[in-house]
């Protein structure tokens, strides 16, 4: 069955098994792809030695794919492979939703397929959207089959978040979720087009010319905007009434004689850029330049002394008026020439040149002269002569009495017009030209030809490169009729077939790549039947399909088609396959042009919906689920090829899911629409009231269920005193579904009513109920468990618990009164509110026994205060008893016995209290009922085998009671037996000797449980307490005491042994005491032990050393110390005799090495020295500073907002080390209190705030080392100023706030911010939001040229922070930042 897929429903549970065989038994392992399976909550591996099992519960998607089996021994391995599909919804789309293409209106979106299908295939995804400021998801497409899509209708500015979720038939899939994206284009406006030139100046005209701006912005420029100003004006004026698409502009209309200056700005898809700079200014008026030179120069006459000239006008007069003519002669041998006319020349065309002299070559020029200047000269050939002309008279006559001649003129001019201009050889992207030179050349030689073109729409020429040109000028030009530039088109794109029937077939197909720059006139379409050769028209045709009828049912047909242009044809284009002529079926195909239709209220809307179907299909409309009723409003037009809805004067009532329904014999098919109609929204409902106070009250509601079709803009708060019926505008700029209603007068009944609002207008509005302004709550109740927990003579430390009504308002504080319990007045102790649940009480006087009582506030006012407490006297506390011990234990009882409290309390012990506590969770209970007096206790009525504790309280007549004492520790039960033992001090073990008259004592501890007998014996007999004799015995001591020793009590005096008896038997005897003796000692003490080195200087040696052993039966007096360097063998005396067991020897020398050596003394002398000190060299002790702070000292200390608190730190070094604290940016020497021991350092810190959190670093320094400890602190408060707010974004009603979160958190994350703004003309701040959880936050409706200013405040679980300003005003203008 394994070799088959293994399909399953998610959440089941599926097994996977094998038999296993093998020698020896294999080992079995599972894997799933290339990862080994382990055994968890929901894979279980249940292997045995002849079974592999895999148990899967409760499958996931993920739990699908491939499993394999491996089995391995020694003999190799074998693998079994396991497929298994799990049935599920799909999983998440792979990301990331990539967002491009982004402009202020639509984007596209694109993503992967999910990794995990849901065992079935994707069939479409859903795609929804939503505004970062709003919660609700908006469909955008609820049938997308590909994995990209196109999202439209966008708002400008507005940020999106888009998600996108797989579809398959088991559900839908997790969504994957995009970044946020801000709708705008992603270009900017071009820059100043560049190298700005005036040419062709005239009178009334002048054409400007740029080249295009460095940067397009990003988006491509469609156009130029050129404009001029007068010198004489102040505004620029626009000169194209036409987008400028060309890099040159000729501007018209302009005044002769004005000066004007022009400008140019480049436009594209974002806006008009900057204009370029400005051109410097030119006058209008027609160009003018130096004149030509005169023609026909020629001698008119000459005489012996002068020489007459004539000449015409210049063919060019410089565009002005000739003003005259200057004549220069020069003889022929030299070059300077001299005029002869005026320095303004002449202004006849002749002109006689006098006092030359006679038979003198001469050499003649003429220049013409206008207002520009001197034009070139025109020189007579060769050279002229001043001589007399003598010519005959002489007349000839024709015939008929006349004389004729014939006269050749030749006028200089610029030529004619070429002649033959004509076009050939078009092409897409050139033509030949070709022409014959003109009939006139104007007297000169043709130099060069001027081309020309211009487009048919345009009216200026441009030079190519067809005028003709000799040296007198340019001459008439020559223009071909309009020519089109083009070629035959390419051939058709691809072909497809449409539909096929019995006699016919229907084709399309796309239109040329390029149509050879002239349109398309028709198409020509081609068949060939199979197996003959011959194509043949069969359809002309302009559009882009074609049906050829007539057809032959079952034959085959190859079809071709060629485009037409007036250039001729297009290579043909086949149709990729034959078609068969055949009638076919088809499920029907519906091709939705779109999947929302959205209009506006009262407009028509029409829903073309074409569709393929064979044969026709029946046609089904329905409504959100309903047929779709036909009125005389909505109608539905079927056809062969489509089916539509026309809709009349829309109302909110047309929106809706519309479903088609197309079926025919072949299948059906169903496409949903949505219809939304675009209106003003629909009002909102259920008006809550969130939160009453005496002077704000906050509401919330629902959107309106139909929003109009678009997204709701604001919503519109107004209220009312119900005493009036007028209505006050709250905010007309609400965008969420909440708004706090502030400064309301407390006691006041106001109704307040909602209006939403899109950009098609105001909805009705909804009223809320009356409501009173005034608080929810009232004072607290009385504090509870009010009592004293300690009291001294001059202090109490008084506590309580919190109400148990806190009257619907947190308490903000405690007030406390005390008095003295003869006294009725009451005295308030507190001068502030008291914060916490204590209250220290100090100034008491002594003896006097005082009575407290609290009050709880919150905002509502002071509660009711508490019982008066017990009466407490201001008395030192009574200490707690001491040496507790466990003297009997039996089967259901326990003997204790205790020792007094050292110090009473000023009042006499009256009694104990014994308590017990059950372990390990038992709670202290009382053991006895009656007040015992006795510092013993017999604890009855135990349980056998169960283990207590014990502990016991003083009381005293002032009716104090101690703290516990010290317990016993765990106890057990049960019959307890201890064999008694005696112990002796080791004096007695010696040889005791007491003066006469003196007292012998001998002192022994017992021990032993029961309680042993003590008995003492002297020579075999019992010794009786008489009047010399004393006898005392304790529970745990037993003392013997001869007075006044006589020589009768000396001798062989014999101290028996004592037996101690109890029902464990007799014990051990004590060691005889030695014969003891009525006179003085004798002995010498015993030394001391080894000294210790503690402590060195350069000059000095610290020596310690515990007492003697033995003191040689008489107090040791002293202790001498002696030292010797370690290379000499005299001992020197450091000090002849002290007291204690401690001395420093001073006046050593520094870095010698020495030993030292202690003896005791008493009475009778100095003892042997004691075995030598370790060698110590006198110099400087160092030891690098260490810390002695255990592991809960370094955790972090956690601080309550307005206490205090110390961190003491423990440490050591030598020499002392010096101590440094310190904390970043604070000055603990100002901020704390430093207190410095040579043992250990402490800081306090006062009424703590947020910005005492953080670390705090401690520095010991010394010779030897450094060391460094940091201590963390932690104060609950609420959170410091955020930090970085910026303004940016700024557009004509709105801005873009943005801040990092604070530097100092107050001990909890900020999980909130509040957003104020105001005015700078105001000093009030306005409240914006007070739920923000990002760290951005766009401001809108704020007014155009207005100056704000802006604040952020943060919130975490302990409250509200310090708010962070803006430090300048952000001016709101039109400008993006």
């Amino acid at each position: 069955m394994y070799n088959q897929t293994i399909v399953i429903n998610a959440g089941e549970t599926f097994n996977l098994e094998a038999s296993v065989e093998g020698k020896p038994i294999p080992t079995a392992q599972w894997f799933k792809g290339n990862l080994e399976v382990e055994n968890s909550a929901r894979a279980e591996i249940r292997n045995t030695d002849f079974k592999a099992l895999l148990v899967v519960k409760d499958a996931i998607r993920v739990d699908g794919g491939q499993y394999t089996l491996v089995l391995t021994n020694v003999a190799g391995s074998k693998t079994i492979p396991f497929s298994v599909k799990v049935l599920d919804r799909p999983g998440p789309s792979e990301g990331p939703l990539t967002i491009s293409n982004v402009t202020e209106e639509k984007c596209s979106l694109s993503w992967l397929p999910p990794r995990h299908d849901g065992g079935a295939s994707i069939s479409h995804y859903i795609i929804q959207k939503r505004e970062t400021s709003r919660l609700a998801w908006t469909v955008v497409c609820s049938d997308c089959k590909a994995t990209m899509f196109k999202v439209t209708k966008l708002l400008k500015g507005n940020e999106y978040i888009f998600r996108v979720m797989a579809v398959n038939k088991y559900g839908t899939g997790e969504p994957l979720e995009s970044a946020p994206v801000i709708m705008r284009n992603p270009f900017v406006p071009p820059g100043a087009p560049q190298d700005l030139e005036i040419t062709n100046i005239t009178r009334d005209s002048m054409t400007v010319c740029w080249n295009r701006p460095e940067t397009s912005g990003g988006s491509d420029i469609v156009g130029y905007i050129v404009e001029k100003r007068d010198r004489a004006g102040v505004r620029w004026t626009k000169c194209n009434k036409r987008r400028v698409t060309d890099l040159r502009f000729r501007v018209t209309g302009l005044t002769e004689d004005h000066e004007y200056e022009f400008r140019i700005s480049a436009e594209n898809a974002a806006g008009v850029g900057q204009p370029s700079p400005s051109t410097t200014y030119l006058k209008a008026c027609d160009p003018t330049f130096e004149p030509g030179c005169p023609t026909n120069v020629h001698v008119v006459d000459t005489t012996r002394d002068s020489i007459s000239l004539a000449w015409h006008r210049p063919i060019y007069d410089g565009g002005c008026e000739i003003q005259g003519y200057a004549v220069e002669i020069t003889k022929a041998d030299e070059e300077e020439w001299a005029i002869c006319t005026p320095p303004c020349g002449v202004n006849a065309t002749k002109f006689t040149i006098k006092k030359l002299i006679e038979h003198q070559e001469y050499k003649v020029r003429i220049c013409a002269i206008n207002k520009v200047g001197v034009g070139e000269p025109t020189e007579i050939q060769g050279v002229v002569k001043p001589v007399d002309k003598i010519d005959p008279p002489e007349v000839i006559l024709d015939s008929d009495g006349s004389k004729s001649a014939f006269i050749n003129v030749r006028v200089l001019d610029s030529p004619s017009a070429p002649t033959n201009l004509g076009v050939k050889d078009v092409k897409r992207n050139s033509v030949s030209l070709s022409w014959e030179p003109p009939l006139i050349d104007g007297g000169a030689k043709i130099s060069h030809y001027i081309v020309e073109k211009r487009e048919q729409k345009r009216m200026a020429f441009t030079s190519v490169c067809t005028n003709s040109v000799n040296e007198l000028g340019v001459g008439l030009p020559a223009s071909t009729d309009q020519v089109k530039v083009s070629e035959p088109p390419l051939p058709p794109g691809k072909i497809v077939v449409v539909d096929i029937t019995r006699h016919a077939v229907t084709l399309s197909w796309e239109k040329p790549d390029h149509d050879g720059g002239s349109k398309i006139t028709n198409y020509i379409v081609e068949m060939q039947p199979k197996g003959d050769d011959k194509w043949t028209v069969c359809s002309e045709v302009k559009a882009l399909e074609a049906t050829i009828d007539g057809l032959t049912t079952g034959e085959e047909y190859s079809f071709r088609v060629t485009a037409v242009n007036d250039k001729g044809r297009s290579d043909a284009k086949p149709l990729a396959t034959p078609v068969v002529v055949r009638d076919i079926t088809m499920e029907p195909i519906i091709n939705l042009l779109f999947t929302t239709y959205s209009v506006k209220a009262g407009d028509d809307l029409k829903i073309d919906v074409p569709f393929k179907s064979r044969p026709q299909p029946e046609v089904c409309w329905k409504k959100d689920g309903q047929v779709l009723k036909q009125t005389t409003r909505v109608n539905v037009l079927n056809s062969k090829t489509s089916s539509k809805i026309v809709i009349k004067d829309a109302t909110k009532e047309d929106v809706g899911k519309y479903v088609i329904t197309l079926t025919n014999s072949v299948g059906t098919k169903s496409a949903e629409i949505s219809v939304i109609i675009l209106d003003k929204p629909g009002p909102p409902s259920n008006i809550k009231v969130d939160e009453v106070s005496a002077d704000f009250i906050s509401l919330s509601w629902d959107p309106p269920t139909y929003d109009g079709g678009c997204q709701i803009n604001n919503y519109v708060v107004e209220k009312r005193d119900t005493t009036t019926t007028t209505w006050q505008i709250v905010s007309a700029t609400v965008a969420r579904t909440s708004i706090k209603v502030s400064r309301l007068t407390q006691g006041t009944e106001y109704q307040f009513r909602i209006a939403a609002e899109n950009r098609y207008g105001k909805s009705p509005a909804i009223d809320s109920a009356p409501v009173v302004a005034q608080y929810p709550f009232e004072p607290p109740g009385p504090p509870t468990q009010l009592h004293v927990v300690h009291a001294t003579k001059t202090g109490m430390l008084v506590v309580w618990g919190r109400p148990a009504s806190d009257g619907g308002s947190p308490v903000i504080g405690y007030h406390i009164e005390s008095k003295d319990q003869s006294s009725i007045l009451w005295t308030k102790v507190n001068r502030g509110l008291v914060t916490e649940n204590q209250f220290k009480m100090t100034g008491m006087e002594e003896g006097l026994l005082y009575q407290f009582r609290v009050y709880a506030e919150n905002i509502a006012g002071i509660g009711p205060c508490t019982r008066a407490s017990d009466p407490v006297a201001a008395r030192d506390p009574c200490e707690s008893p001491h040496n507790l011990r466990v003297t009997n234990i039996t089967r259901n009882s326990v003997s204790l016995f205790w020792e007094r409290p050292e110090y009473d309390g000023s009042a006499k012990i009256t009694g104990y209290i014994v308590e017990r506590q059950e372990l390990p969770t038992g709670r202290w209970l009382k053991c006895n009922f009656t007040n015992v007096q006795d510092t013993y206790f017999d604890v009855t009525g135990l349980t056998e085998d169960v283990r207590y504790d014990f502990r016991v309280i003083a009381k005293n007549s002032a009716e104090q009671l101690s703290a516990p004492s010290e317990s016993t520790g765990p106890v057990t039960v049960k019959d307890d037996v201890d064999p008694p033992t005696i112990i002796l001090e080791d004096k007695f073990r010696q040889l005791v000797v007491i003066k006469a008259g003196e007292i012998i004592r001998i002192d022994a501890e017992i021990t032993g449980r029961p309680l042993p007998v003590v008995s003492w014996s002297k020579d075999g007999k019992e010794i009786e307490a008489k009047a010399r004799c004393e006898i005392t015995s304790t529970n745990f001591t037993t003392t013997l005491i001869v007075k006044d020793a006589i020589r009768r009590d000396s001798g062989q005096y014999v101290l028996t042994l004592v037996f101690a008896e109890n029902t464990a038997g007799l014990s051990a005897p004590s060691t005889p005491c030695p014969l003891t003796r009525a006179e003085d000692p004798q002995f010498l003490p015993s030394p001391p032990a080894k000294p210790r080195i503690i402590d060195s200087t350069k000059t000095t040696v610290t020596l310690s050393w515990n007492k003697p052993l033995f003191d040689g039966g008489a107090p040791v007096t002293g202790y001498r110390v002696e030292y010797r360097k370690t290379l000499d063998d005299e001992w020197i005396v450091g000090v002849q005799n002290t007291k204690n067991t401690e001395f420093t020897v001073v006046g050593l020398s520094p870095g010698t090495e020495y030993v030292f050596v202690v003896k005791s003394i008493n009475k009778i002398g100095v003892s042997e020295p004691s075995p030598e000190s370790d060698k110590q060299v006198a110099k400087e002790r160092e030891e690098e500073p260490t810390f002695d702070v255990g592991n809960e000292m370094r955790k972090t200390l956690i601080v309550k907002d307005g206490s205090s608190f110390t961190m003491k730190v423990p440490f050591k070094g030598k020499p002392i080390p010096s101590v440094t604290w310190a904390k970043p940016d604070v000055d603990l020497r100002v901020r704390a209190v430093i207190d410095t021991t040579d043992t250990f350092t402490s800081i306090t810190l006062e009424k703590a705030t947020r910005n005492d959190s953080g670390k705090y670093t401690v520095t010991l320094s010394n010779v030897a080392g450094t060391s460094s400890l940091t201590l963390t602190v932690r104060v609950l408060d609420s959170p410091g100023p955020p930090s970085h707010i910026e303004v940016k974004e700024v557009t004509k009603t709105s801005a873009t706030i943005t801040w990092d979160i604070p530097e100092i958190e107050g001990g909890g994350p900020v999980k909130n911010y509040l957003i104020d703004y105001r005015e700078a003309s105001k000093k009030g701040w306005t409240r914006l939001t007070d739920t923000c959880h990002r760290l951005t936050y766009k401001v809108a409706d704020l007014q155009e040229g207005e100056v704000y200013y802006f604040r952020v405040t943060g919130e975490n679980e302990y409250g509200i922070g310090v708010p962070a300003e803006t430090k300048e005003g952000t001016k709101i203008t039109g400008i993006k930042s």
